[in-house]
């Protein structure tokens, strides 16, 4: 299996959050492309939904994207969300991971929607590169599912 890159980027309320701080717990890394659009507050908001079902199974959920602290604390405040949205500005971690694209919608730049299922060792367990924001939060759970037997 591959290891996943370690990072250290600061969440909606500022708190640094780094890979290596959840050594020991499966991690959704997921990216998406911008605060308070309809796609991503779709994508967010069912990741909130099955909060539950994802705390039950142990998983930690970290939402990437190039938006700001303040940026975040907004959308999170607004949609209730109760996981951590790191900011990557610089792309830098965003770039490690493939999640940043030089050729987005009218040939700009922007991030990918793609996630990672990382495991307790910190390897990269599964890849999605093909995102559905109604209903990754359910494929995610199914193959944790299947993963973890």
């Amino acid at each position: 299996m591959i290891l996943a890159h370690e990072f250290s980027l600061p969440d909606q309320n500022g708190k640094l959050h780094t890979l290596a701080e959840y050594r020991g717990k499966w991690v959704i890394l997921y990216f998406y492309p911008k605060d308070n659009t309809p796609g991503c507050t779709k994508e967010a908001c069912n990741f909130r939904d099955n909060i539950h079902e994802f705390e039950k199974r142990g998983l930690v959920i970290l939402g990437v994207s190039k938006d700001s602290v303040d940026s975040h604390k907004k959308f999170a405040d607004k949609y209730k969300l109760m996981f951590p949205l790191l900011s990557d500005e610089s792309t830098e971690m965003m770039r490690s991971y493939g999640a940043w694209s030089e050729k987005q919608f009218l040939g700009r730049p922007g991030v990918r929607r793609i996630t990672y299922l990382i495991n307790p060792k910190g390897e990269v367990a599964k890849f999605y590169d093909s995102v559905n924001p109604l209903s990754h939060s359910g494929q995610i759970l199914a193959d944790f599912d299947a993963l973890a037997v």
